[in-house]
């Protein structure tokens, strides 16, 4: 049954009890004291199935020596006009754990790949032929912490990556429910749940019988608009074999260096003097 079904069935018990509870109370004769009605029973914050299908899903992924699959990202944003735009990244990515990963990108923007070696990291723009070079920690967890808070690159399909992905749903978790089945979304029957914490309300659809996110939904609560996230993933492959190489680029290793800066690196300070001229704003 739907989550909306479910609601509405809830709603409708609560008035029926409502109507029978005034029926009885009519029916009592004067000064005869009324029962004290029952609690209503609210559902658990958390879930049960719910949080079986995530753990699941977090089990069978992190098991994974190496994981490959594509990532299409939309992305709503504001336009002139008032209604929200659609930007959409296709992400071709290859992880292999504990230390290595690679993210081939294309899209409504310019096409930008990623690598990462266990000690360094990359981004390069191929059509500018510019790299973006950097040590990095020895771990994929450390290195996507790192790659945030230090220059500001993030991935919507991080929580797949780590290496315990429910460790960090759990987290911040704050509510989860099971909302029920499709058999639309990625061509086989999936789970569907939502859950919140951390300021973001998501929901899932995970493959009933193989555990793999089929597509994931995403609205930040602080953010006036509701503008909605999207990732649908695909072309699962599970500890197949990575090609050697894989997690570096020669094309990326003979292109012009430039420095990993922070896309936001907030106020300068006042005594600090502006950069010069082609250069880039030291970022903390």
């Amino acid at each position: 049954m739907m989550r909306r079904d479910l609601v509405c069935a809830r709603t409708l018990l609560a008035a029926l009890s409502l109507l029978v509870a005034a029926g009885v109370s009519a029916q009592q004769p004067p000064g005869t004291p009324s029962a004290p009605a029952p609690a209503p029973s609210a559902a658990p914050a958390l879930e049960p199935k719910a949080i079986e299908v995530l753990k699941a899903s977090s089990s069978r992924l992190a098991a994974a020596r190496t994981l490959s699959f594509t990532a299409v990202a939309s992305y709503e944003n504001t336009s002139r006009l008032g209604p929200a735009l659609v930007y959409t990244t296709r992400s071709l990515v290859t992880l292999q754990r504990p230390d290595k990963l690679r993210v081939i990108q294309t899209g409504d923007g310019p096409p930008q790949e990623f690598y990462y070696n266990g000690k360094t990291m990359m981004a390069f723009m191929p059509a500018d032929k510019l790299v973006a070079v950097a040590d990095a920690p020895p771990t994929v967890d450390a290195m996507l912490e790192m790659a945030y808070h230090s220059h500001g690159t993030y991935f919507p399909f991080t929580d797949v990556l780590v290496a315990d992905p429910y460790g960090d749903i759990a987290k911040g978790l704050e509510l989860a429910f099971y909302v029920g089945q499709s058999k639309v979304v990625g061509g086989t029957t999936t789970d569907i749940v939502a859950y919140a914490g951390d300021g973001v309300f998501v929901q899932m659809w995970i493959g009933a019988q193989d555990k793999l996110p089929r597509m994931a939904r995403a609205v930040f609560q602080k953010d006036p608009m509701g503008l909605r996230h999207q990732v649908e993933f695909s072309s699962w492959k599970l500890d197949g074999a990575v090609p050697a190489g894989a997690f570096a680029s020669s094309r990326a290793a003979a292109a012009k260096r430039i420095p990993f800066a922070h896309p936001d690196p907030g106020p300068r300070p006042v005594d600090a003097p502006p950069p010069a001229a082609g250069e880039a704003p030291k970022t903390k």
